[in-house]
Order: C-alpha cells, then structure tokens, then sequence
C-alpha cells in the first residue's frame, strides 16, 4: 500500500494530466481511503485542496447506498476499467449531489491496490431524468382521464341512438334525443377544455384589450344559470357592488370563462343552500383598478389536505368526485392559469360539509367611456331569423356531417349544394354562383386549403371573391389565422351548433346590386341613400356591449379617411401593391361593421391590383369603395353629432 501512496506523491505526468482538469478526480484505495483529489472537488463539492485526503470516500456515499456502492468496488476489483457507476456524494453545505464515475484500476498493470475515479456532476442529467418521468407520468395520466372522459359521452351517443333506431314511444325518444345533446354538450366542454390548456401551456393565449360592463357580464351569468340552480333548489346570487360597477378595459370573455367555471363548479357540489358571486374594489392605484371576485357556495366543501393540489391538472378532492360528477378536473387549472397570467391571484378556502370560497383579483384599466350606454348613435343591426334564398355550398366528406348541415341550411330557407371534397367544389364554383361556400379543411382528393387557392385564382373576379367559411375541427388560436391566411373569410369551428352556423353566415348575406354614387342633380326625386352598417356582429361578439361598439365605431371613424386618403394617392401614382396593402389592412373592420358590399369590392380590389389588364376596372372599384366608405363615415358623424346635440 506504501507503494500507491508514493506513486501519487511523486506527482509527475499523472497529476499533471488530472490537477486542473474540469472532471473531478479521485485516488482511492480499495478499502476506500482516498489518497489524492484535485482541486475541481472544490468547485463542485465546496471542499478545499486536499481536505479529504486521508478520509474514508465511503463516509461520503449517502447512508442508503453506501453498502451497494461498497459491493460494486469489490466487484470491479477484477476489472481493469469500470464506467457509469452512479453514487450522492455529500457536499459541504449538508446536501448531496448526484455524481457518476468511471474507474480505472492500478493494480493489472501498476501492481497498486486503488482507483483512479473520474467523477462527473450529473445532478442536472437526474434531475431532468426525474421531470422527464413525471412528465411521461403525467402524459399517460393526461391521457388515462381524457379516453375516459371522452369516452363516457360517446357511449351515452351511441347508446341512445341505437335504442332510437328500436320504434320508440314519443315520449321515449323524446328523452333518448334529450340525453344525446347532453352528452354532445358534455363533450364539446372536455374538448373545449383540452384546447384552452394546450393554448395556455404553448403560451399562444392573447388576451384583449377592450372596454366592457361588470353590471352587464353579472346580469348575463344571472341568466345563464338561473335554470339550473332553480333545479337544483338553490338560490343564486350576484352582488355587485356600487364602486365597481363601471366600464373596465380588459378581456370579458375570459373574465366570463372564469366565472362560468367557478360558478358551474359550485353549482355541481352545492346541493342546498346557495351560490353567492361578489366583486368589489380592492384597491385603486391611479388608472388601475383591482377588482376581487369571490364565488360563495355552501356544498360539499374540500378536505383541507386536498386545498393546495385542487389547482392541479385532474386533481379533484377524491377519485370518487369523477366518478360520481365527471369532468376533466382540468377547469380549475384553466382558471388559475387565465387569473394569472392577467395579472391575477386566486386562492380557495374551504369546510367540509359547510361550503367552499374562490376568490380571485385582476387588474383592470378604467375606461374613459362614462357608462355602456352614454352614447345613443350605436345602430342596431340587422337580426333576421331567415337566410331565404342564400346559395350556400357545403363541401365535406362526412355523410353524417353533410346532412347535419344541410337539413339545418334547407330549415333557413337556403339553396344549398354539396361536394364531397374540394376538386368538386372548385368544379361547382366554376359552374354555378354562390353565395357562401362552408369548406371543411382536411378532405381526401383535396383539402380545404388547396381548394381555396383554386377558388382564389379564377379568373372570374365574382367567382373567385366569393366568401368561404372553414369547417374545422382544429380550434386554436394557431389554427383560425393559418385559415384567415390561406385565403379564408371566416372559421367555424367543429362541432358547430346552429345558432354558430346561422351567426356566420349571416354575416354573408347576398348584398344589393353595387351601383355607382350618383351626381346631386341625378340624386334629385331619388330615395334617400341608406347606410350598409350592421352591427350584428359586433352586438353578438361583445354581448350586447355597447361601451366596446361605441370605441369600434369612433375608431373607425378617426382612422377610415386617412386610410381613403392613402388609397387614392396609390392609386394615382399607379402604386398597386401599396393600394392593396392598406385595402387588406382596412378589411377585417369592414367586417366587424357588416359593410359586406365594401369588404366585396376590397377582395375585388386586391384582385385587380395582381393584374395589369384590370386597370380600368381596379379605376372604376376604387373609386366606388371610397364614395361608400365616405359616405358611411359621414352618417356615423352626422349620428354622433345628433347623439350629442340631444
């Protein structure tokens, strides 16, 4: 053994080669005594030069492992070299640190009973070996609730719609039908609340900006689920208070998703007693305002064990609660994530058997607007039940789904055609006029985007602008811009109810006849020129917020005529690239107005300015699309100025 320990003190080529190398170094007997370390065990292990020579390595190993380790030195005794041993090593400070290493022995050819140990910190590499697990664990858990959940639904459907095929009574499938559109519904939220985690988690979530009502949202939850807590015998209550009903700059429909989550989920745990929703003022710091929100039941309470997980992903307060009342258990987690990343906080208390408190802040800018309804020149717009006489062309490859939606389409009055995949509906949109095209986007033969960059190309200018609407079941965020981008009108997603179907497509009502702006001796005798404005839409996406239609309207009043401004200068310096360039940019407000003829001539216009023999007709289309945006610029002044007068 003296002969080891005056190997290592002669320091020649060996510790030349190991003394200030990144590894860390050790020369051990085979009893474990370490003879020599170099100074990376100082970086790493936070010892100083030398310390732990003449210690016993095995003092070091982690209590738990050390008579493993201590049999794998006996057993690499016979070998020359050994790599990929895993050990803890204990750190200065107390704590221990994952190394690995590979070992070569003396003796076969030193004649020295020892090791040389080249060590490395594998701390990070276990770690992220442990997330990887976790994260394979939670896939497969992921993947375990959602077959189950989905599953439970799909059986419901098929179960009762195989007893419809078996002459059932009136009142039989009266109730058959009931259950299959509950668990149509009960799936469509899984499905909803899978894309809405995955949007969060992929940070493709955006949140908007714009004015909307506390007041207004309360009254519409009020609505919402007043018929099932008179079901269920339970009393359902919102108190807003004073000081905090104003108009706010914020996302409604977000704010509105974690409200119908909380309140959905107290409704499904509350038996008797009540659901009280509250906001106040927490505090106001200049334009901010921090609002607290808090949704009071008195039902089955959570276990206080369970209180710091039930924000998890499937965690609800006992495997029996899925069973007994379904669900994901991924809405909590939505919402905790949807408070904070506003800004937010969200907390729970609870009792067993008394009731649960969710309570949460957001902050908020205060809109400048006085109140939703301090400007009376929001126009209503057009709400018709009908689409009589439409031409709408269905394309999609499902049987199942195309008489879904025909039935539906034929119910409105509609003339509708189909195709079973998108080189048939090119070949029928070169044939025959419509008015809207449904496209589903994966088909055989050809998808749904290919078909739309057909459509585009033709050189019919009406046949290649006519509006067509996707049909997808791929419903992020992600998914509605590469349709807007593929040429796409608009985006319905799959499963569409038909009130969704009928809002889209109301939205492409056949538009009157385009006709140029007569001159003022030619206006004479004539009826009075009417505005296109329909402000359905907007009413439908903003629910009824007047505050956020009146900011649309007065935007786009304060922005349209340097656009109309920018456009003629184009135009006349023959700059067709930079004409349609503001033209698209000015497109999807056109939209959120209901100008369908102006937005038409916008497509037509960007169509024209790709082609050089269209200059006559680009002339003629620019110079209508502007007299019309200026006459509807117009109007809204002469209504606000009105408003204001009164």
């Amino acid at each position: 053994m003296n002969s080891l320990a005056q190997y290592v003190s002669k320091g020649g080529f060996f510790r030349a080669v190991v003394e200030d190398g990144s590894d860390l170094i050790f020369i051990v007997d085979y009893q474990g005594k370490i003879l020599y370390h170099n100074n990376s065990v100082k970086g790493t292990l936070g010892y100083k030069a030398k310390s732990l020579v003449g210690k016993n390595f095995f003092d070091y190993i982690l209590p738990e492992t050390r008579l493993s380790l201590i049999a794998t030195f006996n057993r690499i005794k016979r070998k020359l070299f050994q790599e990929g041993i895993e050990f803890q090593f204990l750190c200065k400070d107390g704590s221990y640190k994952y190394l690995e290493f590979n070992s070569i022995n003396l003796k076969p050819r030193e004649k020295m009973e020892g090791f040389i140990l080249d060590c490395r910190d594998i701390t990070q590499r276990k770690k992220d070996s442990e997330e990887l697990q976790r994260a394979q664990k939670a896939k497969e858990k992921f993947l375990a609730n959602i077959s189950h959940e989905i599953r439970t639904p799909i059986n419901g459907i098929a179960g009762m719609a195989a007893l419809l095929t078996q002459n059932p009574s009136d009142a039989e499938q009266s109730l058959y039908l009931s259950a299959i559109l509950s668990a149509s519904e009960n799936l469509k939220v899984i499905i909803n609340d899978i894309l809405d985690l995955s949007s969060i988690e992929s940070g493709k979530l955006k949140f908007e900006k714009i004015a909307f009502n506390l007041s207004e949202m309360f009254s519409s939850l009020k609505s919402t689920f007043d018929h099932q807590a008179r079901e269920k015998r339970i009393t359902l209550h919102c108190d807003l208070q004073p000081e905090a009903n104003l108009l706010v700059v914020g996302d409604p429909v977000r704010l509105n998703q974690i409200l119908i989550n909380l309140i959905s989920n107290a409704l499904k745990f509350t038996h008797r007693g009540s659901i009280v929703v509250k906001c106040r003022v927490e505090k106001q710091e200049k334009k901010t305002i921090y609002l607290r929100f808090d949704v009071v039941d008195t039902g089955i309470g959570i276990p206080q064990d369970k209180l710091t997980t039930i924000f998890e992903s499937f965690s609800q307060a006992d495997a029996s609660v899925t069973r007994k009342y379904g669900g994901t258990g991924l809405g909590l987690t939505i919402v905790k994530q949807l408070v904070e990343l506003q800004g937010g906080h969200i907390s729970v208390s609870s009792v067993v058997d008394q009731g649960s408190t969710f309570s949460f802040t957001l902050p908020y800018v205060v809109s400048s607007l006085k109140s939703s309804g301090s400007h009376a020149y929001v126009a209503k717009g057009i709400t018709g039940k009908s689409l009589g006489g439409m031409r709408v062309l269905l394309v999609e490859d499902n049987d199942i789904n195309r008489l879904y939606a025909t039935t539906i389409l034929k119910n409105w009055g509609c003339i509708a055609s189909v195709a079973e995949n998108g080189f048939v509906a090119v070949e029928r949109v070169k044939d025959e006029y419509f008015d809207a095209v449904l496209m589903d986007v994966q088909m055989p033969v050809m998808d749904g985007f290919e078909a739309t960059k057909a459509i585009r190309s033709l050189e019919d200018s009406t046949k290649s602008s006519v509006p067509i609407l996707a049909l997808t079941a791929n419903a992020t965020h992600r998914d509605y811009e590469k349709c807007l981008a593929e040429g796409m009108d608009d985006c319905i997603t799959k499963p569409f109810t038909p009130d969704d179907l009928f809002k889209a497509l109301s939205r492409y009502k056949p538009a009157a006849q385009m006709q140029a702006p007569m001159s003022a001796q030619e206006r004479k005798g004539q009826p009075l020129r009417k505005s296109q404005i329909d402000l359905s839409y907007l009413e439908t996406i903003s629910n009824n917020n007047t505050g956020f239609i009146t900011e649309i309207i007065d935007t786009f009043i304060s922005t349209i005529p340097e656009h109309l401004y920018q456009i003629n200068a184009h135009l006349s310096n023959n700059e067709n690239r930079e004409l349609a360039r503001v033209v698209h940019k000015i497109k999807s407000s056109l939209s959120l107005l209901g100008l369908q003829d102006a937005k038409n001539m916008a497509i037509q216009i960007e169509t024209y300015c790709k082609d050089a023999s269209q200059t006559s007709n680009l002339n003629n289309t620019v110079r209508l699309f502007i007299d019309s945006l200026q006459f509807e610029v117009s109007h809204l002044k002469e209504i606000k100025r009105q408003s204001t007068a009164g």
